[in-house]
């Protein structure tokens, strides 16, 4: 990699670690459902950084969970970051093997679902040590272990993670545009859905 090819991808990783401490700390789009909340597009950044390459997503993982440490988060908000390590590691390596899969609709969406997956099973397992040490906050333990981790840290990452992967492919879709970041990432293309052609008789 040249030197301005370093340089860029420093810069973008630096910026991707910005934007995903800030999204959690200031984006108003929450959805509640007691004792969790989501808050909408707070993955973007690292599903971004997995566009680029596996170096930008597991520096970017390991940015924000700095962040979010030296910011005063609860360490149960800091361990699910640095959670993120893994799925961005693993799907940014598969997206440097398979640089065009966007473009192809079904296998886009089985990379969604297996990312969404992936990324649940391993918040779910960096919670259960905490749970199980009544180190979360006591509206967890009043809902229960099967809504509280099961549902809410499970199912609720699953589908988080989904809306949070299309908002990225959306984002990307513009980011790739600049030839500075196109250059020194993995992902160019993103397929885009093309209006249906009349058909004539």
């Amino acid at each position: 990699m040249n030197t301005n090819k370093k340089i860029h991808t420093m810069a973008l990783s630096a910026l991707l670690i910005a934007v995903g401490v800030v999204i959690p700390m200031f984006m108003p789009i929450k959805v509640v459902i007691p004792p969790a909340s989501f808050t909408l597009a707070s993955h973007v950044a690292i599903i971004v950084a997995m566009f680029v390459s596996p170096f930008v997503a597991v520096s970017v993982a390991l940015g924000t969970t700095l962040g979010f440490l030296l910011g005063g988060f609860p360490i149960a908000v800091v361990l699910r970051a640095l959670s993120h390590v893994v799925w961005a590691a693993i799907g940014s390596r598969y997206l440097e093997n398979h640089p065009d899969l966007f473009l192809n609709g079904k296998r886009s969406v089985l990379f969604i679902l297996a990312i969404a997956l992936l990324h649940a099973v391993c918040e779910v397992a960096i919670i259960l040590p905490l749970y199980f040490s009544h180190a979360l906050p006591e509206a967890n333990y009043a809902q229960g272990f099967l809504y509280s981790i099961f549902t809410l840290v499970g199912i609720g990452t699953v589908v988080h993670s989904t809306v949070d992967f299309i908002i990225s492919l959306a984002v990307w879709r513009v980011l790739v545009k600049s030839s500075s970041i196109s250059a020194i990432s993995n992902v160019k293309e993103v397929v885009t859905a093309q209006p249906a052609r009349p058909r004539f008789q």
